[in-house]
């Protein structure tokens, strides 16, 4: 019952943060001035009905209001007007969508067990050359932007090695995003993206692994006959990973929201670099939309992660007084 509660009240708090995020990205964009839809040519018509349609020159409440309407019950958030000219907005980002999705999820499935593996070394191996070297790896490539990581892998494995391509091949189909010419142009995104993630999970992992083993239930199961390896994976790594799992069910389902600069770098047709477009090119409807999807998506992945705590782990009780 208070888990359900509990539930309730996030999802509540989620829905209100968002709402406050968009009216302010709303008002403020509609403060910002309006390009004449002269300039548009021939789809100068299409534009100027949308933007009657979104009750454009009314008092921004007024429109809001309209916009809000639009959106949630029709799913018509505008068209395009300074990129995809007169094209619908969401269908330009469902096109756009598979790319972020498929370099993201990539990144993940490298990270998530790369980065457990070396954390969990490091802890067994504490105090040991093993250990400060990993560790110090670690803080070397946390403190670095996986944005240098790009322009570091394009000059080595790109163009003085040649072993990869320096942008995604193209893909008009889903089978050619699911192909292996696709996959291999995807790899220096995937490591540019891993990098700082791994390190990230090596971290933790280390951390939280390092103050298990030195619990007093370890000792009692040592003393109880149980071999040091028998301890470790039977008891220390089940604790370990209590505070682990939600991190890495975060890291899934915020994957989306990673790879911003770097699918710029490497012209990736995905929704990041379709949001830092809209913002250079001020194309609010796309600027609006982008903002509502990664905006949500944060929100979403902070709420599963406090949840997932709960069900991973019966003893804590969210919620509860």
């Amino acid at each position: 019952m208070y888990m359900f509660k509990y539930i309730l009240k996030r999802i509540g708090l989620m829905l209100l943060t968002f709402f406050v995020i968009m009216t302010m990205c709303f008002v403020l964009v509609k403060l910002l001035p309006v390009v004449d839809v002269k300039v548009f040519g021939q789809d100068a018509n299409i534009i100027k009905m949308r933007r009657e349609a979104l009750g454009y020159g009314k008092p921004i409440m007024e429109q809001y209001f309209i916009f809000l309407k639009s959106v949630i019950v029709h799913g018509n958030w505008g068209v395009g007007e300074q990129m995809y000219t007169g094209s619908e907005v969401i269908d330009i980002f469902r096109q756009k969508l598979p790319a972020t999705i498929l370099v993201n999820v990539y990144s993940m499935i490298l990270s998530v067990p790369v980065g457990l593996l070396f954390g969990i070394y490091a802890a067994l191996k504490k105090n040991k050359w093993q250990d400060h070297f990993i560790s110090t790896s670690v803080m070397i490539f946390v403190s670095v932007p996986s944005y240098v990581y790009a322009f570091l892998i394009q000059y080595l494995l790109c163009f003085k090695l040649g072993w990869f391509d320096f942008i995604m091949a193209p893909c008009e189909t889903l089978s050619d995003y699911l192909s292996w010419t696709t996959f291999l142009s995807l790899i220096p995104a995937i490591l540019s993206l891993s990098f700082g993630t791994i390190a990230g999970f090596t971290r933790y992992t280390r951390a939280e692994l390092t103050e298990v083993l030195t619990s007093d239930f370890m000792l009692l199961a040592r003393t109880k006959g149980l071999t040091k390896s028998q301890a470790t994976v039977r008891h220390a790594l089940r604790n370990a990973m209590v505070p682990i799992f939600p991190m890495i069910i975060g890291q899934f389902v915020g994957i989306l929201s990673g790879s911003l600069i770097i699918e710029s770098i490497f012209s990736i047709p995905g929704v990041g670099g379709l949001y830092v477009q809209s913002i250079n090119l001020k194309d609010y409807n796309f600027f609006m939309l982008l903002s509502a999807f990664y905006t949500f998506i944060g929100l979403a992945a902070n709420i599963i992660v406090d949840i997932s705590y709960g069900i991973i782990d019966p003893r804590i009780r969210m919620g509860a007084r």
